[in-house]
């Protein structure tokens, strides 16, 4: 049985991760190595266990969570389907059963904005997951004065966290910014389709999505 764990010690895994990254380094895009995939991986699984889904399936969202941009070693462009495929043969290799590739492998071509669907509970975990990873740390690019739109953004983030109600009706991401880095209106600019993918994310789980930045909430 395929576990996030046994997958961590995967070195051929953990080589795709790290080529990923490294072609990220070159496009000049934030952190995408094991820092990203497996903070994502655990909030994916956190997100369906607070709310009351299998073990099971939240061990299957850590496994996508851990896997879903392994896609950017072929291209950034179509990572999401291309890291599905790759997924499928990976999957394939550990003995997975086939209701479970399915799963994992429907949840990482369905993650990325540009063609995203939260079609289930284990996709829409891994979309909040992903979407919420907003941090200082994944920004590479150590010249503030070159800094693009989206450095400035990330690199404002003191805080950001996702936090399911105690009733599981509403989840919110709150963000801290420093606004002389970033104003609150270039990080809706920047993200706000990824917040609108949340917001259906959130809905495919039974929740209502809501962004709140510097306690003003903007979603």
């Amino acid at each position: 049985m395929i576990t996030y764990d046994k997958l961590k010690e995967d070195e051929e895994i953990r080589a795709y991760i790290q080529t990923a990254d490294e072609t990220m380094i070159v496009m000049g895009y934030t952190e995408h190595n094991f820092a990203h995939v497996c903070k994502v991986a655990e909030a994916a699984g956190a997100l369906l266990e607070q709310l009351g889904y299998s073990e099971r399936e939240a061990e299957l969202a850590r496994v996508a969570g851990y896997l879903h941009d392994i896609g950017n070693m072929v291209n950034r462009a179509d990572h999401a389907q291309s890291g599905a495929l790759l997924a499928f043969q990976l999957l394939k290799k550990h003995g997975a059963a086939p209701d479970e590739i399915a799963a994992i492998v429907t949840a990482i071509g369905n993650h990325d904005e540009g063609t995203a669907v939260p079609v289930n509970p284990i996709t829409a975990a891994l979309i909040l997951a992903d979407k919420s990873d907003v941090r200082r740390s994944r920004v590479r690019n150590n010249d503030r004065t070159t800094f693009d739109i989206h450095d400035r953004v990330n690199y404002s983030v003191k805080r950001a966290d996702l936090v399911i109600n105690p009733g599981r009706t509403h989840v919110e991401l709150s963000i801290e910014i420093e606004t002389e880095i970033c104003s609150v209106m270039d990080y809706f600019e920047i993200f706000l389709n990824r917040m609108i993918l949340c917001k259906k994310a959130a809905e495919k789980l039974g929740l209502r999505f809501s962004l709140t930045i510097n306690e003003q909430k903007l979603l």
